[in-house]
């Protein structure tokens, strides 16, 4: 049986209530603090975000540093240190216990140890699910701190520390706010895509697939958020389509992540055949009749009398208020996706 520090209970009921709070994750952050402090007295704390891809950690809260220590923790060479450490995985390590002597770390030599700090202790944030989210990190001004039985209680809160904190939990709820949505995706500004806790993912959202291609290109506008339509004749599709909706992330979220991208059935299509979709997509860019037919191979008249046929169709009086409304509904498809194979 674990070794747990007085009020073990009372203080995990209190972190686990805390981490459903509906909150940022900042501000579930925030209000875990409290409770870790009656476990370990710490003078100074972090918990950050993992960018995986910068190989660097985002603060999410941090208290207690000076300016040399914070400016330190975002850097790649911090997080080298972290990793050769140990600190990401799901042991809670005290100084003592890393596995080179703490004279030989030369951020403890040089910004921890001057600033006052002679103890802490650091453990990687990883979901039950095995996901990596980040690290909490707490230093005291005393060596009898953080205690062996604190970091059996520290080990034992961290999987719930890292579901408060997750991100991704808040991107996922987002999407979910689509009409239908069947799958959804996050899209890294690398280029990579996470998938979101509880939702199914998608072929057509498989990292650098034409339509994450196209997404990438429909984002930055204001508000940062588009739909257009993407052909696909699998499940969840209808007339050959399917919706693809995505919002832009904002400032509180961690720099590396870019976009939430679903899927959805395509709603009502107004009649439109897949060529007129196309057609639409060629208009939304700003193509001339004359550039739609060079695009798909058609002669002029033809192109006038799909013109003609969409306008009726979507009950707008010419060609310029048919591509306005398309933009504005997503009834489109991007020029880019108009020949991808149809899975």
């Amino acid at each position: 049986m674990l070794d747990l520090p007085p009020h073990a209970a009372e203080v995990a009921a209190e972190v686990t209530a805390l981490a459903d709070l509906p909150a940022s994750p900042a501000e579930r952050a925030e209000a875990i603090l409290d409770p870790l402090r009656r476990v370990v007295p710490f003078q100074a704390v972090r918990v950050a975000l993992l960018d995986p891809g910068a190989r660097r950690h985002d603060l999410l809260s941090c208290h207690g540093y000076d300016d040399r220590i914070r400016a330190h923790m975002v850097t790649s060479e911090d997080y080298d240190e972290i990793e050769s450490l140990g600190l990401h995985g799901t042991t809670p390590l005290r100084v003592h216990d890393f596995p080179v002597p703490a004279e030989e770390i030369r951020s403890w030599v040089e910004l921890f140890r001057p600033a006052g700090f002679l103890e802490g202790v650091g453990v990687g944030l990883v979901t039950r699910e095995g996901r990596q989210v980040g690290l909490l990190g707490l230093n005291t001004d005393s060596p009898a701190h953080p205690s062996p039985a604190a970091c059996n209680l520290v080990r034992l809160l961290a999987p719930t520390i890292a579901y408060a904190v997750d991100p991704l939990r808040s991107l996922a709820v987002l999407a979910r706010i689509v009409r239908g949505m069947a799958a959804a995706t996050v899209l890294t500004r690398s280029g990579g895509t996470l998938p979101l806790p509880g939702l199914p993912t998608h072929p057509l959202l498989q990292a650098n697939s034409a339509v994450l291609r196209v997404a990438v290109a429909h984002l930055g506008g204001t508000p940062d958020y588009a739909t257009f339509l993407a052909p696909y004749d699998g499940p969840s599709a209808e007339a050959g389509h399917v919706r693809i909706t995505l919002f832009g992330c904002d400032s509180r979220t961690p720099r590396h992540l870019r976009a939430v991208v679903a899927v959805s059935p395509p709603g009502d299509l107004h009649g439109l055949t897949g060529t007129e979709l196309e057609i639409l997509g060629l208009l939304v860019d700003g193509a001339a009749a004359v550039s739609v037919a060079a695009a798909r191979r058609i002669p002029l008249r033809a192109v006038a009398g799909h013109l003609e046929h969409i306008r009726l169709k979507l009950a707008v009086p010419d060609q310029i208020t048919a591509a306005l409304r398309a933009a504005r509904e997503g009834l489109y498809v991007p020029a880019a996706l108009s020949a991808v194979t149809r899975l």
